[in-house]
């Protein structure tokens, strides 16, 4: 799967600081960046007066920070999410130049749209971003972003949620194999993200909205719905999972939460798909095998 892959991570150690500092002296990095020197100046503070590996809670001091990875688990940049309100403010980075050009940075704004609007709720997210800045505007606007106000020394560019959705379910906003969902499992899901919250359930609400809905009698035989049972290639180890509601999940069988990280992951997949996607917090390939039952093909639409 050569498509480009970012997942956002929210716990960052002191070796991370130190990457991010070198990062920010590099002046190719710095150019458009216009707090570079108030960043590094907290990230050189946080480091001295932290005795401590982990420097989470001081980088998401008056937002949300995070560090983008790639497929290989190697970081690659940064997000930087600030909710005022309803509209939130989006900042990234990649980091290492020798990355540019990868698409890292499109779907580094993806992964940062998908949290605030599905995790933090923002009704808006907005970027500011320097004229002269060309391959970050082409990478916003690739994202769906328009342009809201133009000055000589700054362009923001505002994405509002009802066009992320729309955006999202026309397929337009990932990279991702087209996924499917029954009406009724949607319409279960849907209830039951009403009475959680947190990321995973904001990765489930993502891929619940993006899917193309089809009634229990139309979906395809060999697609992952609720409650069937899949042959599933996890790396290289093979498993028997049943894909189930909350309330049924018991890890030891093989019956994994539809909020758990495999679980929202194969949803909606199809036999011979293959998912990059971030398990247990390092990025694992999930490969669907074989779907060996399925309740819509074998008339137990109860279920």
């Amino acid at each position: 799967m050569n498509k480009p892959f970012v997942s956002l991570r929210l716990e960052i150690t002191r070796t991370h600081a130190f990457t991010l500092m070198d990062w920010l002296e590099d002046e190719r990095v710095t150019r458009y960046l216009s707090d570079s020197r108030n960043v590094s100046r907290f990230i050189e503070q946080a480091v001295d007066r932290a005795q401590m590996p982990i420097l989470t809670h001081l980088f998401n001091q008056g937002g949300r920070f995070f560090m983008a990875y790639d497929r290989n688990d190697v970081p690659v940049g940064f997000v930087r999410l600030v909710k005022t309100g309803k509209e939130c403010e989006i900042v990234l980075v990649i980091g290492d130049h020798q990355n540019w050009g990868r698409g890292l940075g499109t779907s580094t704004i993806r992964e940062g749209l998908k949290l605030a609007f599905f995790d933090m709720r923002a009704e808006s997210v907005m970027a500011r971003i320097h004229p002269s800045n060309t391959r970050s505007l082409k990478g916003f606007e690739r994202c769906g972003f328009v342009l809201k106000l133009e000055t000589p020394t700054l362009n923001t560019l505002s994405m509002t949620s009802g066009r992320y959705l729309r955006l999202l379910r026309e397929g337009t906003m990932t990279y991702s194999t087209d996924i499917y969902i029954t009406e009724i499992d949607k319409g279960r899901l849907q209830n039951l993200i009403g009475l959680e919250d947190g990321t995973p359930v904001a990765e489930l609400e993502h891929e619940i909205e993006r899917a193309i809905v089809v009634e229990p009698q139309q979906v395809a035989r060999d697609v992952v719905t609720m409650n069937s049972t899949v042959l599933l290639r996890l790396d290289d180890e093979k498993r028997e999972v049943a894909l189930v509601y909350p309330q049924d999940a018991d890890e030891h069988s093989g019956k994994l939460s539809v909020f758990s990280d495999v679980g929202t992951a194969i949803l909606g997949y199809q036999e011979g798909d293959a998912i990059d996607w971030m398990v247990s917090d390092r990025t694992r390939r999930l490969l669907i095998e074989k779907v060996m039952y399925q309740p819509e093909s074998s008339g137990d639409f109860h279920l």
